[in-house]
């Protein structure tokens, strides 16, 4: 029984983005289309592996194109795994793992400015579609069910009827009614320059059924003078079907490693760069990997697809093989094609397989090498990567401790000395380091201008010592792994005791310090027992030169950045108690002291220590107890100011 449905919100959406003209390259939807044929061909011939049934005795792959001037139609056929009618619900009226307020997000964004078509990225490419066809029509058949027929059809104004229906060969067939402007895409010649550029490397044969007109021969074979011509039809085939990766760098040009990138990524744009080599020895492979020049929308979803095939002797075995690379190098999308493995290999026995273990090995080390080697004779075109995969590639410090040292060489870091968007390596930060510092000095924040302003830095910029900027999420974990770099111990500003001064500055210092412990030994214990529901001490600070006072987490403790983050993640985040510094040479301490000896009772004292608490949480981006209270406070102390 046929019936009627709307399409997911999301989906009309993107129908509507796509039919008005988001993008200007129409003639995409037909590489789209047979990428999405090809994958299809792919899944049936690993699904056959352990079940040759589903072959259904028809193993000749083949991808289809049927232009029909006289129908206006363009059909696509292949004889891959096909869908069933729950399969078809799921993939086509709705976009099932994108289906997300992101993904609908920077589809606009694209429109708004104009940047490169987007849709392959994001795995509906079928969509495409709807930029030629007024009508589409999709007639599919899962493999191994031959009750599974099922037949899609929509104009993309909003619903669609789907039902069960008979297919004989298993696959898919599409059927686009071309608009009449896009009556161009069933010409012979446009067809097969599509193909040649966009899809001649696709290892299935992409064909069609080319008329010609011929001379009448005799028995004899030579022309019949005045016999007239014949019309023959041949079955062509559109593509070269070489495997890029099985050929010599020397032999594939950049445009064709590019189109091969589009082709597997799905991406619009030229690739960062492109890596194509090939290992012979103990383990045997050729790979063709790509750095994209920017990063997915959805690197930072829990259930983000890799990007590397993985075939053996050039029969597909996955598209999402996680063994291949860490997590890490998730961006990294390209083929691996292995001549060791059995052609039977499961995704369980990935995981665990040597063979892989040794694929993994030399793929990241490939890869870390290529990204030094920019670094040090690129270093603007590496700036370009990092700021797109910076975040991503740190996370190999925490979990790669095999590559640490190549990684803490890749990565880098603004600082209280760097412009904005001008980061530094830890080589460059260590190398003018002044002499009498001992110490990798940072500070973590949700950005540069908190981090910027934060009196924590006082004493560092009175000695002249760089702190760096650690303000993406990912480096509290960092620097759990991060500890030391060329002998030098990386140091949180805002974490355990300071210590910067030489031993002369050390003695002068810790003279004035039991003085004003001395004389405000009372006071202290007066501002900690009033704020002890919220801080851990009070004490005096050797960070602070201008500011008041400041919090501080223990020297393991998590600091206020690291609690936002957790908090952030819906974490259970136990309270932590942090210690509150105070300037002892801050005029504050001055009044207070006189206000306690005057009067130790009086509320206003109390007031003002709390006063003191929510300066030290505003300065960290934290929030404070009683922000009324506090408006309230301030404003009274303006008043008194006249």
């Amino acid at each position: 029984m046929k019936t009627t449905k709307q399409f997911q919100t999301e989906v009309q959406k993107l129908l509507d983005l796509v039919i008005h003209s988001l993008y200007s390259n129409k003639e995409i939807f037909l590489r789209e289309l047979i990428s999405n044929a090809s994958d299809a061909i792919d899944k049936i011939r690993f699904e056959s592996n352990s079940n040759e049934a589903l072959l259904e005795g028809n193993s000749e792959w083949k991808i289809k194109l049927i232009p029909d001037k006289t129908a206006g139609t363009l059909t696509i056929t292949d004889n891959g795994i096909g869908m069933n009618i729950a399969e078809v619900e799921e993939n086509i009226g709705t976009i099932a793992n994108s289906g997300t307020k992101a993904f609908m997000e920077a589809l606009q964004e694209a429109k708004d400015t104009n940047s490169p078509e987007l849709i392959g990225q994001f795995g509906v490419g079928f969509y495409a579609s709807f930029m030629v066809a007024d009508k589409v029509i999709l007639t599919t058949r899962k493999a191994g069910d031959p009750k599974a027929g099922c037949r899609w059809e929509s104009t993309g104004d909003g619903t669609y009827t789907i039902e069960e229906c008979e297919k004989e060969k298993r696959g898919t067939e599409i059927v686009l009614y071309l608009k009449e402007e896009m009556k161009e895409y069933l010409d012979e010649w446009t067809i097969r320059s599509i193909v040649k550029k966009y899809s001649d490397y696709v290892q299935y044969p992409i064909t069609m059924d080319i008329t010609r007109k011929e001379p009448v021969k005799g028995a004899d074979g030579k022309v019949i003078e005045g016999g007239g011509d014949i019309e023959k039809t041949t079955e062509e085939t559109l593509n070269s079907m070489k495997a890029i990766w099985a050929r010599p760098k020397s032999e594939v040009t950049e445009e064709e490693y590019d189109e091969f990138y589009k082709h597997i990524s799905h991406d619009f744009e030229k690739p960062f760069r492109t890596i194509h080599y090939s290992v012979e020895g103990v383990s045997e492979f050729k790979a063709l990997l790509y750095i994209p020049s920017h990063k997915p929308f959805d690197i930072f979803m829990p259930n983000k697809r890799r990007g590397v095939h993985l075939y053996v002797k050039r029969v597909f075995i996955t598209d999402n093989c996680e063994a291949l690379l860490p997590d890490y190098l998730r961006f990294v999308t390209g083929v691996v094609d292995s001549s060791d493995l059995p052609l039977n290999v499961s995704r369980e026995i990935l995981q665990e397989d040597v063979q892989i273990r040794r694929i993994e090995k030399n793929l990241v080390g490939k890869i870390l090498s290529t990204l030094a080697e920019i670094k040090e004779k690129e270093p603007e075109e590496y700036l370009k990567f990092y700021k797109e995969f910076g975040p991503v590639l740190k996370e190999g410090l925490h979990f790669d401790y095999a590559n640490k040292e190549k990684l803490q060489e890749l990565v880098l870091f603004e600082s209280s000395k760097t412009e904005e968007g001008k980061p530094i390596s830890l080589k460059e930060y260590v190398g003018r380091m002044p002499e009498a510092q001992k110490e990798i000095y940072y500070i973590t924040g949700d950005s540069r201008e908190m981090v910027t302003n934060s009196p924590l830095l006082e004493a560092f910029n009175s000695k002249g010592y760089e702190v760096l900027f650690l303000t993406d999420a990912v480096d509290e974990w960092v620097v759990q792994s991060l500890t030391e770099y060329d002998g030098k111990t990386l140091k949180a500003v805002d974490r355990g005791d300071i210590e910067l001064d030489n031993e002369e500055e050390k003695k002068e210092k810790e003279k004035t310090k039991k003085k004003s412990e001395k004389e405000y030994k009372d006071l202290l214990e007066f501002i900690k027992e009033k704020l002890s529901a919220n801080i851990k001490d009070v004490r005096f600070s050797n960070r602070l030169t201008d500011s008041a006072c400041c919090l501080v987490a223990d020297e393991h403790g998590m600091n206020a950045n690291l609690e936002r983050i957790m908090k952030a993640m819906n974490q259970n985040v136990p309270e932590t108690k942090r210690v509150l510094e105070l300037n002892p040479s801050h005029p504050i301490m001055q009044v207070l002291g006189d206000m306690y000896k005057a009067d130790k009772s009086n509320p206003r004292l109390t007031d003002y220590c709390e006063l003191l608490l929510d300066q030290a949480l505003l300065t960290e981006g934290s929030p404070i107890k009683d922000p009324l209270k506090f408006t309230k406070l301030v404003s009274e102390l303006m008043v008194k100011a006249k």
